[in-house]
């Protein structure tokens, strides 16, 4: 019984695991996180779309990870721009006017992992929300916009930090 109880504590005390209540799998190497500034290369600009995607990334990583924000090059770096802001109908009425229309974000985004470089990626992510065409893109634009790039960021930190 006494031999067994060694052995128990000794596996107990040689294994670790990191939990982690994000899903974030970070290796130790990883002490610093930079993101550059998403440049907005969009045929329709929208005026705060850069500054708010890399704000939304720098305060997810800081939020949800112990890496250490850094303006210069971090262990993992994110780069990227913007690369389409466009609506298009979806739903037509019978008088031939469109009900429903999406507005569609896509982001080329660059991820460098200077612990593992099998990790790095290189990635184009799009997402999209649809909204009331007799509201006008105008009135919702704000709150399309916000959720869009939340999605996005959590698109982005999954495929650098939960290996989706």
């Amino acid at each position: 019984m006494l031999i067994f109880y060694f052995l128990l504590m000794a596996a107990v005390t040689g294994c670790t695991v990191n939990y982690s209540f994000t899903g974030a799998s970070i290796p130790p190497q990883l002490e610093t996180v930079s993101v550059q500034y998403f440049d907005n290369r969009a045929p329709v600009i929208y005026p705060s779309l850069s500054q708010d995607l890399t704000d939304a990334l720098k305060d997810k990583f800081q939020s949800r990870t112990r890496l250490q924000l850094v303006t210069d090059t971090g262990d993992a770096d994110f780069e990227g721009e913007i690369t389409q802001y466009r609506t298009q109908p979806v739903a037509v009425q019978a008088d031939e006017r469109a009900s429903l229309e999406r507005l569609t974000i896509g982001v080329r985004v660059v991820y460098t992992n200077t612990a593992d470089p099998d990790l790095d990626f290189e990635a184009t992510i799009s997402r999209h929300e649809d909204y009331d065409a007799r509201l006008g893109l105008e009135a919702v634009e704000a709150d399309l916009v916000k959720k869009i790039i939340d999605q996005i960021v959590e698109d982005i930190f999954n495929r650098a930090f939960v290996n989706w």
